[in-house]
């Protein structure tokens, strides 16, 4: 009786029929057999069958057929079908980690719940390709009593041995994965520095059956590829080429890089990051690249496993850079502007930023005269914009640069931009009637292809109805729902089209030519236009200056301003920009010397107003035309603000009007109907007209007297004594 014999009576079970057709009878020799106990074959013998990739699982069907005929070799060991746990749900994953593969996470579960007593796999390698996991996975089986066999033999972690065979065939394991790697890695490498390794082309290309990369043999992806090009040329911004391409309804053609339909045609509406990869990508350029990206890895959190991701390299990184090596839509030299304009979109200190819907239009263009940096815009209550440079934020021991009211500075700018254009105006007419006719033909032709798509589509499902046995009504009824689909589809477009006509005609009517011309013309009745948004006026000013450097001091109203224009010409200028108060200028004492001086000649608030505007001052804010609470806010500065507050104008024994009705007992209106009836002797101040009313120790009498038969007799009329005022003194 042999040992295999005596252990399945031992167990009380009997040994199963060998199969015939099993490969690994040969190994289970009397070594492994004795490691088989019954605490073993009390549990369950796990297969697990792995294969790295989906394509692998196709392909190599003897590896997996080798595999799960390894339910067999655990029979031929003692165990019983019904106990031989085969798992395969890691079919097409690769084992360089133990992360996503819930196979082997389910194994190790197994294991430790003591449910298994055998580990089988056609190679070790097909359980871990990592020493690590490996490692754990021994250990793991050596605490819960667990065998592990593969082809060559059983093994036991708990065997010194045996856990150093175990210990090698990991590493041996490991770096034949690493060894595979580096060779794949290596021919790939190889193939891609000759220019001939292509894996997936942007739009507007496809890959032949050669290996080589062609252009698109659709006419309509062509175009719209290199409407996008243009339109971006035109534009400076890829959420403006966005807009643009949505508010036309113009779709990318995309060419499906995989599944059963690869290399099928299907219109996609764009995406700015569709646009933006477009524009960095070098394949337009006929350039062949590899190596543009670089995959890392991170950690996203403690409860997550590291998430590779792609990091962009910089152009001097890139492995592989062959030029002129495929066909292309634009220029190498067009390649390197429109990555030059993208940088300077980017919002950071380094560049200007795109161009936004704010009011202020030196924004990204405006550079501190003082530390170099450029300054930012803000917008104080939502409506004021302000310049301010933030560099002290960077550098604590770099002094707090001024900064300054938008207003003053985008006026100066717009200035001479609108006199550096007057020249060019003829030029510009010219320029704007060819762009718009372009424009309208570059529309017209994507319409016209989108209405040849349409009718072949129609016709083609017309066809394929004609096609089909009348009788065959099953087949006949969906054929006909296609084309009428189809036919509605082609009406749908022909709308369009027709809209688009009738809104904008192909040619340019001789209304609409006159118009453009006298726009283009007159800059600066373009420039005012309600029409023209601040946006529109930015990009003005960026296509004829490259930044704008001020300079200015604290205390100063005067700003420096140089234009560098684009070309490298850069003219002086000097505006005055806005302070904070009457204190902060430089004319102060003159400007209160002056309103001084018509207070005392008797002009009011609103005469003194118009006066310095008159004489060519300005407020803090810089603003040349004076208002009433303005110069009420002066005079409250030289202390001459109302007549209530100067005693100078009270002569002896007068009274303000006020304050002769309290003496007297008696409301101030009442003191105003006896001032218009002549019972007081009273006079009006020089500038605000206030009443001055005049009573000695006998007038004050006499008006109580007055004031007490009033409340006496109501209706009655006064005595005339009492209504004639004493009368006043020379003195």
């Amino acid at each position: 009786m042999s040992k295999d014999e005596a252990l399945g009576q031992r167990a009380g079970k009997p040994e199963p029929a060998q199969p015939a057709a099993c490969p690994y009878a040969r190994n289970a020799g009397p070594r492994s057999a004795s490691k088989i106990g019954p605490a073993q074959l009390d549990r369950l013998a796990i297969v697990y069958i792995r294969q790295s990739s989906p394509q692998q699982v196709l392909d190599h069907r003897e590896s997996r057929a080798r595999q799960y005929a390894l339910a067999g070799y655990a029979q031929e060991l003692g165990w019983p079908q019904e106990r031989v746990l085969v798992i395969d749900e890691d079919q097409g994953h690769s084992a360089s980690s133990a992360e996503e593969r819930s196979g082997f996470q389910r194994l190790l579960t197994e294991v430790t719940l003591r449910h298994v007593g055998l580990i089988l796999g056609l190679e070790l390698s097909r359980l871990c390709r990592s020493n690590r996991d490996w490692a754990y996975l021994s250990d793991v089986c050596s605490v819960f009593d667990t065998l592990l066999g593969d082809q060559d033999g059983i093994y036991d972690p708990n065997d010194v041995n045996d856990r150093m065979v175990l210990g090698l065939k990991g590493i041996l394991s490991e770096m034949e994965l690493t060894l595979m790697r580096n060779r794949l890695e290596r021919g790939r490498q190889h193939k891609a520095a000759r220019g001939e390794l292509f894996q997936r082309v942007p739009i507007g290309y496809v890959k032949l059956p050669s290996g080589q990369v062609a252009f698109d043999p659709d006419e309509q992806v062509r175009a719209v590829v290199r409407l996008v090009f243009a339109k971006y040329d035109e534009l400076g911004s890829v959420y403006a080429l966005w807009r643009y391409l949505l508010q036309h309804k113009i779709c990318l053609g995309v060419r499906l890089q995989e599944g059963p339909r690869r290399g099928h045609l299907e219109w996609h509406w764009p995406r700015t990051s569709t646009l933006y990869a477009m524009l960095h990508h070098p394949m337009y350029a006929g350039a062949y690249v590899f190596g543009r990206r670089r995959r890392q890895r991170r950690r996203a959190g403690a409860a997550t496993a590291p998430a590779p991701v792609l990091r962009t390299l910089p152009q001097s990184e890139w492995q592989v850079l062959l030029r002129d090596r495929v066909p292309a839509y634009i220029t190498w030299e067009r390649y390197e502007a429109n990555r030059q304009r993208l940088q300077q979109h980017r919002s950071s200190p380094d560049s200007p930023g795109s161009v936004r819907q704010g009011t202020a239009l030196l924004a990204g263009l405006l550079v501190c005269g003082r530390c170099g940096s450029r300054l930012r815009v803000c917008y104080k209550g939502g409506k004021k914009s302000y310049y301010s440079c933030l560099h002290h934020y960077h550098d604590p021991n770099h002094p707090r640069c001024p900064g300054l009211g938008a207003g003053a500075i985008d006026h100066c700018v717009a200035e001479q931009v609108l006199h550096a254009l007057e020249p060019a105006a003829l030029a510009l007419s010219l320029q704007a009637l060819h762009d718009l006719e372009e424009e309208r033909r570059r529309l017209d032709h994507h319409w016209q292809q989108c209405l040849q798509r349409a009718r072949y589509e129609a016709e083609r499902a017309e066809r394929q109805y004609h096609s089909v046995e009348p009788e065959n009504r099953l087949v006949a009824r969906t054929l006909e729902q296609r084309w009428e689909e189809a036919l509605q589809a082609q009406r749908q477009v022909q709308e369009e089209y027709e809209r688009l006509v009738h809104a904008q005609p192909i040619r340019l009517t001789a209304a609409e030519r006159s118009r453009v011309q006298a726009l283009a013309q007159d800059i600066p009745a373009l420039w005012h236009a309600p029409q023209t948004t601040p946006a529109d006026k930015k990009e003005m000013i960026r296509c004829v200056v490259d930044r704008v450097v001020v300079t200015l001091a604290e205390a100063s109203v005067e700003v420096d301003v140089a234009i560098h224009w684009k070309g490298g010409h850069v003219t002086q200028h000097r505006c005055r920009r806005g302070v904070r108060s009457y204190a902060d200028l430089p004319n102060r004492e003159e400007l209160l010397q002056r309103v001084i001086h018509w207070r005392q000649h008797g002009c009011t608030a609103a005469a003194i107003a118009a006066k310095l505007t008159e004489e060519g001052f300005r407020s803090p804010r810089g603003r040349a035309t004076f208002t009433t609470e303005m110069a009420l806010d002066l005079l409250h500065a030289c202390g001459l603000r109302g007549e209530h507050q100067q005693a100078d104008l009270l002569e002896t024994q007068e009274w303000r009007a006020p304050d002769l009705a309290r003496a007297v007992g008696i409301g101030r209106k009442r003191i105003n109907v006896w001032i218009q009836r002549g019972w007081v002797h009273a006079r009006r101040t020089p500038i605000y007209k206030h009443w001055l009313v005049w009573a000695d120790a006998r007038e004050l009498r006499r008006l109580r007297k007055l004031a007490a038969a009033i409340q006496a007799a109501p209706s009655g009329r006064p005595d005339p004594t009492l209504t004639t005022p004493t009368k006043r003194s020379k003195k």
